[in-house]
């Protein structure tokens, strides 16, 4: 189903990578005139977001995603998982040609990690030491804005729009040669 402001992608249990491939070709292929909402449900995994909203951004869109994953993060406090580890994704253009990504995983470590050996099943936790109840919540936010919108299963909830400002040169300027984040 597709509106002029909307866009909901039916998975059918696709690798989230070619869902994600998909909609960001249907994005680049046909920019919103101001901004779209796409939702993708019965996706899963997704992968590093950050890479999605990149290729957006290298194509002069800016880009919010976030997706959900089985629960794998409990409270700080302990008790059953509740929450996926829900990375939040942000790409904002820029005309001198390096957008600015920010990709953060609400867990210490992530699932790829655990997966490929360089983390424990107990390292699983929302990020932030004393803080991690911050982590905890935006989890749980990210998890509750995803479901509510694709429905039962995992999937993504992706914004999508054209910049209406170019802020990237000042913030470099005022960075004096620190780091950004997705900076290569």
């Amino acid at each position: 189903m597709a509106e002029a402001c909307y866009e909901r992608w039916e998975g059918r249990g696709a690798l989230g990578y070619l869902t994600l491939a998909a909609i960001c070709d249907g994005q680049l292929e046909d920019p919103p005139e101001a901004a779209r909402l796409i939702v993708a449900r019965e996706c899963f995994p997704t992968g590093v977001l950050g890479y999605w909203t990149r290729r957006l951004a290298e194509g002069g869109l800016v880009a919010a995603l976030t997706a959900t994953s089985p629960p794998r993060l409990g409270h700080p406090d302990g008790g059953p998982k509740l929450a996926g580890t829900n990375p939040l994704a942000i790409a904002i253009p820029s005309s001198d040609g390096k957008p600015v990504v920010t990709d953060v995983s609400m867990g210490r470590a992530t699932y790829g990690d655990i997966i490929a050996g360089a983390a424990s099943e107990d390292e699983l936790v929302p990020f932030g030491g004393e803080h991690a109840h911050k982590a905890f919540a935006l989890a749980v936010g990210l998890q509750l804005l995803v479901d509510s919108l694709v429905g039962a299963g995992f999937g993504a909830a992706m914004l999508v729009a054209q910049p209406a400002a170019d802020p990237v040169p000042a913030l470099r300027a005022r960075a004096a040669g620190v780091r950004l984040p997705g900076d290569g």
